[in-house]
């Protein structure tokens, strides 16, 4: 490990965080001009926005490759993105609450839980059925699923773009524009572009530099795979989450994290439908039922107690640490 390394490891989270930063600044202004509500801003905006780098890969995987190894990685990246969300993301935004939360008068984060409830409930309806497809025997009925999903999330776009919720009008500057009082959509618009590009960018030197790490400290590649890497790659989510917990905007926080997972969920599970044979490994299937139950267990405790607490998001870490540990009691089992 080279002190080059590190310099470009530091340089990739400046990137990120830097990126983030200025993403969430230009998603609000865009909302604002857009007069769109905290559920389109949060869950559409900025869920997708964020989302769309990494989604492209195992898309593109799908299209340029040809064996069934690559099938099998694709599979696995559009498996691996909602469970982070549901288990890891919820647990960083949890902990960033803690942190933020611990001098205020408020024990629990400020939610609009019927949003954040909407939100869940799109998400279990259709990531049960891009679970339940891959035991179908015949391509076609996949293939009839794949539909109902897309029609699912357009349902979910419409439903979400005409709530009529109302939108933060108390914002801050556009940091491209900090001396405009309201600024020219074609600025937002070159902000979010520029940040994404940044996020995009951090993102890739900062998963390359974390992998020569933990090679480095001598982490076996299964480890590598199951922690260290999703950590990095989800990077950009959870920093948006973390900038909006800190500015007091929950709602939004959480949003970002339910809004992708529907995203994730629904409309790319139809594509490595229709493009792959839709077959998925025990492990793989043992992600979708933890993220399943992780996204139960969040409902249940909005929708009995009425409150989420950043302890109650915390315990997504718990759902987290428990794939790894069964894939490896898995492994080594007689």
């Amino acid at each position: 490990m080279k002190i080059i390394d590190l310099i470009f490891l530091a340089a990739g989270l400046a990137m990120i965080l830097t990126g983030a930063e200025f993403f969430t600044n230009g998603v609000e202004w865009l909302g604002k001009k857009l007069k769109l509500g905290e559920g389109a801003i949060g869950s559409i905006l900025a869920a997708v926005g964020t989302a769309l780098p990494e989604t492209s890969i195992p898309i593109i995987a799908f299209l340029t490759g040809r064996s069934s190894e690559t099938e099998h990685i694709g599979i696995g990246a559009i498996l691996g993105a909602p469970f982070m969300l549901a288990t890891l993301a919820f647990f960083v935004t949890g902990l960033a609450a803690k942190f933020y939360l611990k001098d205020s008068q408020r024990p629990e984060l400020r939610l609009n839980h019927h949003l954040f409830r909407w939100d869940l409930q799109f998400f279990l309806a259709a990531y049960l059925l891009a679970g339940s497809a891959a035991v179908l025997p015949f391509g076609g009925s996949k293939k009839f699923i794949a539909v109902i999903l897309v029609l699912i999330y357009a349902y979910y776009l419409y439903r979400t773009f005409t709530r009529g919720e109302k939108g933060n009008e108390h914002l801050k500057p556009l940091y491209m524009a900090v001396a405009e009082g309201e600024p020219r959509l074609g600025i937002v618009g070159g902000q979010i572009l520029i940040s994404l590009v940044a996020i995009i960018g951090g993102a890739k030197v900062f998963v390359q530099e974390v992998e020569e790490l933990a090679r480095f400290a001598g982490l076996p590649p299964l480890l590598l795979s199951l922690i260290v890497t999703p950590i990095a790659t989800e990077l950009p989510e959870k920093f948006n989450s973390v900038i909006w917990i800190r500015e007091g905007k929950d709602t939004l926080a959480v949003a970002n994290i339910t809004g992708a997972m529907v995203f994730q969920g629904s409309l790319i599970p139809a594509i490595g439908m229709v493009l792959t044979p839709w077959e998925i490994s025990p492990a793989g299937l043992a992600s979708v039922f933890l993220a399943f139950c992780s996204t139960v267990v969040f409902y249940l405790i909005s929708r009995t107690r009425g409150r989420i607490t950043p302890a109650h998001l915390m315990l997504g870490g718990l759902f987290y640490l428990f794939y790894p540990l069964l894939l490896f009691a898995d492994r080594f089992s007689p």
